[in-house]
């Protein structure tokens, strides 16, 4: 009989939400205990999916001998800490992403997973929204030639709000965090981290102090570009949505579907949340290097780096 994985999820947010509801839904997984950060939030987070405990303290819960793995679903910022704290405690670790919000960080918590034997994994979603595997798979069998990716990444915080509106204690980032998704797919695409890339950022909001708009490129070493543009400021829907333009058809993504050109629609089967979370649990379960490690997704951070320091000047 398989055992169960016992898990603590750190976040009552609106991510974790959506982590415990994947879960939840998992053989042979258990989240044990919810780690939060504001009291009341965290009670009712944990009533709503039915997780036993509560606490406010993360690095005493994450010593416990009946905790296996972490799913860590809290403000940006803490990521790094926070996966360094479990790694030394010996559980394996989900961080969303980012995984952190420098590249020191990030180098300096991949080199302590590397020297583990703990499962670290980033969720970068992208890697596992049904449309972009679909993409990459006709890449790789020759049935699709990208020519020019177009990404879209769109929300409305003049505020600290979360995806659905609520208010929060911490400010998103527009590179770190969202454009991390964009960047990082199209390398993953491309099986190419080498990227030229070049970019600008817009004014900073001047409560926030985060730039508020932001235009991205990147050219693979084969020719293929991306143009990502990324805002705070848009009104109506949200969300990430990819125009992927090639020489045999022009697709496009949005979430866990796709269309082609004619806005009709490619029945794929899956989640992108599910087939991530269950990535996680499996090479938990089979001792192995994961998709979306913390070594893998090291060089996305880099790029991310190099793409500061141009939007600095």
């Amino acid at each position: 009989m398989t055992a169960t994985i016992r898990i603590l999820l750190a976040g009552e947010g609106a991510i974790a939400g959506t982590h415990a509801k994947v879960l939840s839904e998992m053989d042979g997984v258990e989240i044990v205990c919810l780690a939060g950060g504001v009291e009341a939030d965290a009670r009712a987070f944990a009533d709503q999916w039915g997780i036993p405990e509560v606490s406010l303290d993360y690095a005493d819960r994450i010593t416990r001998d009946d905790i296996d793995a972490v799913v860590l679903a809290t403000p940006s910022h803490q990521h790094a800490d926070q996966a360094e704290q479990a790694i030394a405690a010996g559980k394996h670790v989900l961080a969303e992403i980012p995984m952190s919000l420098t590249l020191a960080a990030a180098e300096r918590i991949t080199a302590h997973a590397e020297t583990s034997d703990r499962v670290c994994m980033v969720a970068h979603t992208r890697r596992f929204n049904p449309p972009h595997r679909e993409i990459k798979r006709r890449l790789q069998t020759g049935e699709f030639h990208l020519q020019h990716l177009i990404g879209q990444t769109v929300f409305f915080r003049r505020d600290n709000r979360n995806m659905h509106g609520q208010p929060r204690s911490w400010t998103d980032n527009l590179l770190w965090h969202h454009a991390c998704h964009s960047v990082d797919l199209f390398a993953w695409l491309l099986d190419d981290f080498e990227l030229d890339v070049w970019g600008a950022a817009g004014p900073c909001h001047p409560e926030l102090g985060i730039a508020m708009d932001m235009n991205i490129g990147l050219r693979a070493r084969d020719g293929t570009l991306a143009t990502l543009a990324l805002s705070f400021n848009n009104r109506g829907p949200f969300g990430g949505f990819y125009r992927y333009i090639g020489e045999e058809n022009t697709f496009k993504a949005y979430r866990d579907a796709l269309t082609d050109h004619e806005d009709t629609p490619i029945a794929l089967p899956g989640s992108g949340f599910e087939a991530q979370d269950a990535e996680f649990i499996a090479a938990i379960r089979e001792t192995r290097r994961p998709e979306a490690s913390f070594s893998g997704c090291l060089p996305t951070m880099r790029l991310l780096d190099r793409l500061e320091a141009l939007m600095a000047h």
